[in-house]
């Protein structure tokens, strides 16, 4: 690296406000996504009837056009390119997280009740009748939320291979990845706080106006992003120096001329998946994403279901502040394999599979959760922040994954199809946990010494302690050894 800043100059840092952005996106796509869960038990539940199964089917369709989104906005972000492409995704899923708030409205003229307090106050087939009609609009909406979504991660992972050479890249992942949790730390504090605020003054029942908050957030980055991005090659900003170090991997293109001169092949989607290496990420992603996504959506309404803590109220904050607090251990996961590569040599793939062993030991902690929450509720929370922490090293580092053994014109695609598969297994654990729970509590189900909605959540628990593990073993048997994808 001394060579290429004393023959080029003093190396410019763009590169790392790129990775600042991208950090503000994600943060804001945890934002929108976290509003429903903090606000559903406590604030739109009363309003519209729902049960957990109600809130499980939402949760669950949103996952699956999350996970088919994600097949198309890989190739979609690889067509468009960085810039536009992200600028579509954050544009469509801010537009999703406002369309929220409408979703009352719609149902009260659905129908036929005049205002907020006769759909509370309404019984029988009407009650029942509010239920599934807020239900399809929220769907409505979710729908949009999710097509958009499942740009960012695509687009991130396009833009980190284009401004990082591969030794940093799960470094910056690791960064821009911890956005997910900075939005997930500040939602518990301020999502509620919103929704209560405007209750108190008269706007709707509250939770409306903090969707349109909080969805406004993304219409501010866009024009922060259409202002900052250009390609590393085209970006003044960028010194020769750190144009060079970009792009080390390519013994070829040391330069911007000889980069742009040598244009990939792209691989279609079938064509990918022709490729182990393709569905080592598949499977990675398909066993694990899940389990986030059901600490996302579900612990809110764990920390009110078992232990009574409503989510506008202090203690419930102050307990998501601290477990997602705790997941911010994640930002040194993504620096783990670059410290195994600088000490044993080994190639990007080994070090990240070493390094993802050891991720995966963390989250069979949760096995410990729910027997430990009798003594006291802070033992789950800090355990499922360990396991979100864990999640958030592994998730950084099976983005790269693919990163490394694709070119970099297939990146956004193999990101995309890892996050379809993602998603239909966040699909899976979030409609079962719905339906479970509801069964789980009427039938007040017994397991392993735990009772009604507990037993349901200790069974989700340990799906979710052995789920690493599992993926990691996959992993390696597809792709025991690093092997780089030519075209």
């Amino acid at each position: 690296m001394n060579t290429l800043n004393n023959s080029s100059g003093k190396m410019t840092n763009f590169r790392w406000l790129i990775c600042g952005m991208l950090f503000f996106a994600t943060a804001v796509n945890y934002l929108d996504r976290q509003v429903l869960s903090l606000t559903w038990k406590d604030f739109i539940a009363p309003e519209f009837h729902w049960t957990d199964a109600h809130y499980g089917y939402i949760t669950a369709i949103f996952s699956i056009v999350y996970a088919l989104a994600n097949l198309f906005a890989g190739r979609f972000i690889d067509w468009m390119g960085s810039k536009k492409g992200y600028i579509w995704a954050i544009g469509v899923w801010s537009l999703g997280a406002c369309l929220h708030a409408l979703c009352g409205w719609a149902t009260e003229h659905t129908v036929g009740l005049d205002n907020v307090a006769n759909m509370i106050q309404a019984t029988g087939d009407v009650a029942a009748t509010v239920a599934i009609t807020s239900v399809y609009y929220f769907i409505a909406a979710r729908i949009v939320l999710g097509a958009g979504e499942a740009g960012n991660f695509p687009a991130a992972i396009k833009v980190t291979a284009e401004y990082f050479p591969k030794r940093d890249r799960a470094f910056a992942t690791s960064i821009f990845n911890a956005g997910s949790t900075i939005g997930a730390l500040i939602a518990p504090v301020c999502i509620p706080t919103l929704a209560k605020y405007f209750r108190g003054i008269g706007v709707g029942n509250g939770w409306e106006m903090a969707f349109i908050v909080i969805g406004a957030l993304g219409f501010i980055w866009m024009g922060l992003w259409l202002f900052i991005y250009k390609k590393p090659e085209e970006n003044k900003r960028v010194n020769a120096a750190e144009l060079a170090y970009i792009h080390q991997d390519d013994a070829t293109a040391l330069n911007e001329k000889t980069e742009t001169a040598r244009p990939e092949k792209k691989l279609s989607i079938l064509q990918c998946l022709t490729y182990r290496q393709a569905w080592a990420v598949i499977m990675g992603k398909f066993l694990t994403d899940g389990v986030w996504w059901f600490f996302l959506f579900w612990t809110p309404a764990y920390i009110s279901d078992v232990y009574g803590f409503a989510s506008d109220t202090g203690t419930a904050q102050l307990l998501i502040f601290v477990l997602y607090a705790i997941t911010m251990l994640s930002i040194y996961g993504g620096k783990l394999p670059t410290i195994i590569i600088n000490k044993t040599g080994k190639d990007p793939y080994a070090s990240r599979m070493k390094a993802m062993f050891i991720f995966s030991l963390f989250p069979l902690l949760a096995l410990f959760a729910q027997p430990l929450g009798h003594y006291s509720y802070w033992f789950p929370i800090i355990i499922i922040g360990i396991a979100g922490a864990a999640h958030q090293s592994w998730s950084a580092n099976i983005y790269t994954v693919g990163s490394d053994m694709f070119p970099k014109s297939a990146v956004a695609t193999i990101i995309g199809i890892g996050g379809m598969a993602g998603g239909i297994g966040s699909f899976l654990i979030n409609m079962g946990s719905g339906l479970l729970f509801d069964y789980a509590d009427k039938s007040q189900m017994a397991f392993m010494g735990f009772q009604g909605k507990e037993a349901g959540y200790f069974i989700i628990f340990c799906i979710c302690a052995v789920a690493y593990l599992l993926a990691w073993c996959v992993m390696k048997a597809l792709v025991p050894k690093y092997k780089l994808i030519e075209v």
